[in-house]
């Protein structure tokens, strides 16, 4: 089971038209530029925007030719910018009206709800007294106890500062590891999009010009759309060893392993690691006299040109992992980087991010 969906909406100036295969679980991002059309694809499967096409939520139809589900009867949860809480009630009561709008689907439960996001002290306040991200935590609430079936988020830190962002994301990440549910998550930040997406969706000029699982979507070198100092790896390792003395990590990974901060992560937990590709260099050999610590053997992939014509980007395979280095293109040409030559992958910097 799956959603599936084709969306065509023409406006004088723009055009949508967008196709998707998404997974029935996990949290799918929706990427791209500002203007690429995010929002109305968000708003199209809402049902807010009346575009032709088909939608299909895990086999069952809310739109197509003959056919139109309006949004009210629509089971999902939508979190907008603005947490948009009502502002004559107190928190408790806010998320007492999203239990309302629960139209007898089985649902977690308002007590489960409001541990998962860290509630419990903020029941009795009112939406006036809350920071940006406690208000964005009550409307995501919210949203759930409705009981939807998809829960869209469109851009919901867009409106927070760095402190409240980093406040909100461990919540947001525990949603997507304890909550059954699809979530399709709006959002222009590659950093929220490597820290919470299972999947993702790259959007340009109104199309969808890739999709796929998060790791091998963001290692692709052939994508239209630059992510420039964001564009980087991202998968998944084991904690295998901390090293007390020195306040490090080590990690295994599908290719090999890699010391990193200690981030206090028990042994065996598994991680998120994101590394970008300005933090990648390539050498022929192995040196050991350099202060970098983390030297892996790979396999060059692919490479391709970056914005700037004395750049390129180059694809290594590290096992079953990829990583992405950025060059100068005539540092390329002096290593012979072709696809299949072995080199030695030099990583400055590794981030763990959930």
């Amino acid at each position: 089971m799956s959603i599936k969906a084709h969306f065509r909406l023409d406006w004088p100036g723009f055009t949508l038209d967008a196709a998707l295969d998404l997974p029935r679980r996990g949290v799918t991002a929706v990427f791209g530029q500002s203007g690429c059309g995010k929002t109305t694809l968000l708003r199209c499967i809402a049902g807010l925007e009346r575009g032709a096409g088909r939608l299909e939520v895990n086999g069952e139809v809310w739109q197509d030719a003959g056919r139109f589900v309006p949004t009210h009867l629509r089971p999902l949860g939508y979190v907008f910018q603005d947490a948009r809480l009502f502002a004559h009630l107190d928190v408790g009561r806010n998320l007492d009206f999203g239990m309302r709008r629960n139209r007898g689907a089985a649902m977690p439960g308002r007590d489960p709800i409001i541990e998962l996001l860290g509630l419990g002290p903020l029941l009795e306040r009112m939406p006036e007294r809350l920071s940006g991200g406690e208000q964005q935590r009550v409307a995501i609430a919210r949203a759930l106890l409705t009981a939807p079936r998809l829960l869209l988020m469109d851009e919901p830190l867009a409106s927070l500062d760095h402190a409240r962002k980093q406040e909100i994301l461990p919540y947001l990440e525990r949603l997507r590891d304890e909550l059954e549910i699809p979530v399709i998550y709006v959002s222009h930040a590659a950093d929220e999009v490597a820290r919470l997406a299972d999947h993702i969706v790259v959007m340009e000029d109104g199309h969808t010009v890739a999709q796929g699982p998060l790791a091998e979507t963001l290692a692709r070198v052939d994508l239209p759309i630059r992510l420039g100092e964001d564009a980087g790896a991202v998968f998944e390792a084991t904690v295998a060893e901390r090293d007390a003395e020195w306040h490090l990590a080590r990690v295994e990974f599908d290719g090999g392993e890699l010391w990193v901060r200690d981030s206090g992560a028990a042994i065996g937990k598994r991680v998120r690691l994101r590394i970008l590709a300005r933090d990648v260099s390539i050498a022929a050999s192995r040196h050991d006299d350099v202060s970098i610590m983390n030297m892996l053997p790979a396999t060059v992939a692919a490479h391709a040109g970056e914005d700037h014509p004395a750049l390129v980007m180059v694809q290594l395979r590290v096992g079953g992992t990829a990583l992405l280095a950025r060059l100068t293109r005539r540092s390329a040409q002096r290593l012979d980087l072709a696809p299949g030559r072995r080199v030695w992958a030099q990583i400055k910097a590794v981030a763990l991010i959930g």
